[in-house]
């Protein structure tokens, strides 16, 4: 098993997180744990978002990766900043080569069948699929499923809670990307807790 294959089968979601505020990270990861998720993914679309890594990292039992990664310098500042794995929306040939180089976990996103083609050239066999609802769903990840048959999934873009279950359902699909669970502002940690213990509760 590969490490980002642990890392997809270790929650049911991932929390896909934007922060503005880094100090708002320790208290949004340590109800997000707390309640059951570990694996977290800050994604880089904050000027926060470096130092958000870095505070979630102190969290006991959190794992955090960085995601929104495009290019190779977001790569190596999401390593410097302590990021355990790597999220990206899609896949190029600069990136993939490089993060494999790194030894890092990586989770590139794809869309079709040529995406995961590139993929699985460069050795990979876990995505993300995204934008999951926008590019047709459930019934397109499964149509792309079929011919990819050790290929697994982490489908992320427009899931919620209620279709989250119909996702986790599908033998491909090793867990979800959601961004449902934190709402913008101060954190309601006692809220956060809660939506992450019933998130928790679908594996």
């Amino acid at each position: 098993m590969t490490r980002i294959d642990t890392i997809m089968r270790t929650s049911p979601v991932i929390p896909v997180l934007v922060i503005e505020d880094a100090a708002h990270a320790r208290p949004i990861a340590e109800a997000l744990v707390k309640g059951g998720l570990r694996v977290l993914e800050v994604t880089l679309r904050t000027e926060a978002a470096l130092d958000v890594i870095r505070e979630m990292k102190k969290v006991e039992g959190a794992i955090v990766g960085a995601g929104t990664v495009l290019n190779e310098q977001d790569l190596r500042r999401s390593i410097d900043a302590g990021a355990e794995f790597i999220v990206s929306p899609g896949l190029t040939e600069s990136l993939g080569r490089a993060a494999i180089a790194s030894g890092i976990p990586f989770l590139p996103g794809v869309a079709n069948a040529g995406d995961i083609m590139r993929g699985l050239d460069m050795g990979l066999d876990r995505f993300k699929f995204f934008p999951a609802e926008a590019s047709g769903g459930l019934k397109a990840l499964k149509a792309l499923a079929g011919p990819f048959g050790n290929v697994r999934f982490c489908p992320t873009g427009g899931i919620t809670a209620e279709t989250a279950p119909t996702y986790l359902a599908e033998e491909a699909v090793l867990c979800v990307g959601g961004s449902w669970l934190i709402g913008k502002g101060a954190p309601d940690v006692a809220a956060i807790e809660d939506m992450a213990r019933k998130a928790a509760s679908l594996a």
